[in-house]
Formats: structure tokens, sequence, C-alpha cells
């Protein structure tokens, strides 16, 4: 794969597989499909949630209040979810079969207890950068490639600030699983489609 790209890998943890604390359906399928990716690409991004207890987005911070749920919070929207990847718990781990050994970066996302952070460029405040887009720029990156849970949620939104960060953005389908909360994967794919990002399969790399 051509050095102006880079492969983002996003959220594959137990957390978000089959006995996890946020199962997407059919997750861990993923794993082999990412593997092959990951081999097509020098320049290669983890990202992995990674939550303090008591996070503001589980439900169970907020008495009450069932999963799945959305109240208002002081940054906006925010889905209440099960407690899931927590840091340095099993369930945050990434998943044993992720074999990525050339990954050189890890960007861990929502490990502020006071705000949610489901894009891998800036928090769900839209205010604070993680610093990815200045990393990938110092590597020469002009093109995102982005793959892994859940495309509705976290993949998406890591595409859309890519686009609004100058990159180029591609969401390979077949490397991605969703939750799909009441309509939220087509919604996604409506406003990924519409900010110019791309949707291609896994044989295109």
């Amino acid at each position: 794969m051509a050095e102006k790209a880079a492969l983002l890998v996003v959220d594959v943890q137990n957390g978000f597989c089959t006995g996890g604390g946020l199962p997407v359906p059919d997750g861990e399928a993923v794993v082999p499909v990412i593997n092959r990716l990951a081999a097509r690409f020098s320049q290669v991004i983890l990202t992995q949630d990674w939550h303090p207890p008591g996070h503001v987005s589980f439900a169970a911070s907020h008495p009450g209040h069932q999963p799945f749920e959305t109240i208002p919070l002081s940054y906006g929207e925010q889905i209440l979810w099960p407690v899931h990847c927590v840091q340095g718990t099993p369930d945050a781990d990434f998943h044993p079969g992720l074999h990525i050994p050339h990954a050189h970066a890890i960007v861990r996302k929502g490990w502020r207890a006071e705000v949610d952070s489901y894009s891998a460029f800036v928090e769900a405040d839209r205010q604070t950068p993680t610093g990815l887009a200045g990393l990938l720029r110092e590597l020469g990156v002009r093109h995102v490639v982005l793959c892994g849970l859940a495309t509705d949620f976290c993949v998406s939104w890591s595409a859309l600030d890519a686009r609004a960060a100058g990159f180029e953005a591609t969401v390979v389908d077949d490397a991605c699983r969703a939750i799909d909360l009441n309509g939220s994967l087509a919604r996604a794919w409506t406003q990924m489609h519409a900010a110019g990002v791309r949707r291609a399969m896994s044989f295109a790399f």
C-alpha cells in the first residue's frame, strides 16, 4: 500500500466481541480480515477504548438509568453504555487473535472520566484533540483507511473527523461490524457519504 496511506484499526478489543461488556454482533469476525489487511500497510495505528471505573458514559454511573438510554451531559447528548473496556481489565485488552506486530502507535480513547470519546481524533466534547491528526501529518499520511468496531460509532466518528482534518478517508466495510442502535448504521453511512468518506471492501487493497 502507498506510503501516504495509514490503516487505523479501531477498538478491536475483547469488550466489543462475544462475551465482552459491550459486544458488537459478530464483532470477532473482523479479526482475520483486519490481520490480512494490516499486512498490506506499512503504517498502522490502533485505537483502544480505555475507560476509568465509573466513567460518565456508563449507565451504572447514573442511578435510575439503563444502558442505551440517552441523557444530556455538559458536552451534549450521551448514549449510556454497559460497563466496558475498563482500564487494566481483560475486557479492555485487544482481541487475542489480533496480530499486527508492526503497528507503531496506540491511541487510547475515553480515558478521561468526565467525557466520552468515540473518535480517534477529537473527544466527544468536540474540543479536545487526541493528537492523532498531528501524528499522521508528521508521518506524511494523506489517506486514512479505517476498520474495526463499531461502524456506526467509533469507526464513523473517526472517519468523519479524518475528513474534517483534511485527510482522505475510506472505511473497509467487511473489516467492520456495527451495533446498529435504532437505525444508527444507516445514519452513519449517510453522514459518511455526505462528508466524502469512501466505502470499500478489503480485497480492494
